[in-house]
Formats: structure tokens, C-alpha cells, sequence
């Protein structure tokens, strides 16, 4: 159990869902991003999706790294549909994040950005910078990507399977979904 105290189901790795008006969003911040963080947890929760906050819960320091991989892990290992992350510009955890193959993680400070990443490039992270953006278009943000849907158009499945074909050649191995 997490500690929002929400068990959420387990979906197969790499299984494409037909999602309906539901979904299960994984969130995680550094230090940054911790009162944003609650704040869109909130407004997600509020639309009736399942939030599970995978920390941090302090403002003391902490390397967003780690909660980037936490947060990316929930993604590709299925317990999560998508995934939110902050940090304070954004940049850093979306770095980390795309480190994990599976992982389509990007800063998006802007709507369109926020679909447009899901429609055309099926982006499961959305990444936000809470020293960037405020809590209202935080929260405008993590709506807009939860209700994006990949279009699976033939030139965005081709374009998304070269990308997964780079992350093969490059990137190794599968990652160890049992440290998650």
C-alpha cells in the first residue's frame, strides 16, 4: 500500500489500456515540488482518478533522481497508468526519468504540450517545474495530459517505434522492476 493509502491494481508492463474517464496516476517531487505536488494530487483526486503519492512529503533535501526512478518504475512496471513529476524547473527530473527504458518523460509548461505529448508520442511522465509554473496551470497541466489519448496514427506508431528501437540499442537491458 502506498501512502495515500490507495492500492492500486497492477497492469501488464508495455499492455496499452482503453482508458475511460479513470485512471491511476502515480506523482513524486523532490523537495521542490512538494507543495505543488499536493496540489495537483488534489485536483486529480477531485476528477475521480486514483493518485498514489510516491513522496517526497518534506521540504528537506532530497535528490529528485531517486524519486524520478521511483515514479518511472511505477509507469513501465504497470502498477500506474501515467505519471507526474516535479522538481523545481523540471528539467532535472526529466532527465532522470527518460533514463528508464519505457519512460516517454517531458517538461511541459504549456496545454498543448501537455496533449500534444500524449496524442502524437504516447509521453506516460508529464514533468513539471513547481518554481515554473503556478498551481492553477499545474493543476490545468496534469488534467490536460490525463485526458490525452495516444492517436496510434500510423506515422506517430512508426515514430514511436524508432524511438523504442533507439532505447534498445542504446539503453541495455529491460529495467529491474523489483527494486520499484
Amino acid at each position: 500500500m502506498s501512502r495515500s493509502g490507495n492500492s492500486l491494481p497492477r497492469q501488464k508492463a508495455g499492455r496499452t489500456r482503453a482508458y475511460d474517464s479513470f485512471m491511476r496516476i502515480a506523482i513524486a517531487s523532490d523537495h521542490a515540488g512538494v507543495e505543488r505536488k499536493a496540489e495537483v494530487a488534489a485536483a486529480l483526486r477531485a476528477e475521480g482518478h486514483a493518485v498514489d503519492d510516491l513522496g517526497t512529503d518534506s521540504t528537506k533535501p532530497v535528490d529528485y533522481p531517486d524519486y524520478a526512478e521511483r515514479l518511472g518504475l511505477a509507469v513501465v512496471g504497470g502498477r500506474a497508468d501515467r505519471g507526474v513529476l516535479l522538481c523545481g524547473s523540471g528539467v532535472g527530473a526529466s532527465v532522470a526519468a527518460n533514463k528508464i527504458p519505457g519512460v516517454r518523460a517531458a517538461v511541459c509548461h504549456d496545454t498543448y504540450s501537455a496533449h500534444q505529448g500524449v496524442e502524437h508520442d504516447d509521453m506516460n511522465i508529464l514533468v513539471l517545474g513547481a518554481r515554473v509554473v503556478g498551481p492553477e496551470l499545474a493543476k490545468e497541466l496534469a488534467r490536460t495530459f490525463v485526458a490525452a489519448r495516444y492517436t496510434g496514427e500510423e506515422r506517430h506508431a512508426r515514430r514511436l517505434a524508432k524511438v523504442r528501437s533507439m532505447e534498445e540499442r542504446y539503453c541495455g537491458a529491460e529495467p529491474d522492476l523489483s527494486t520499484s
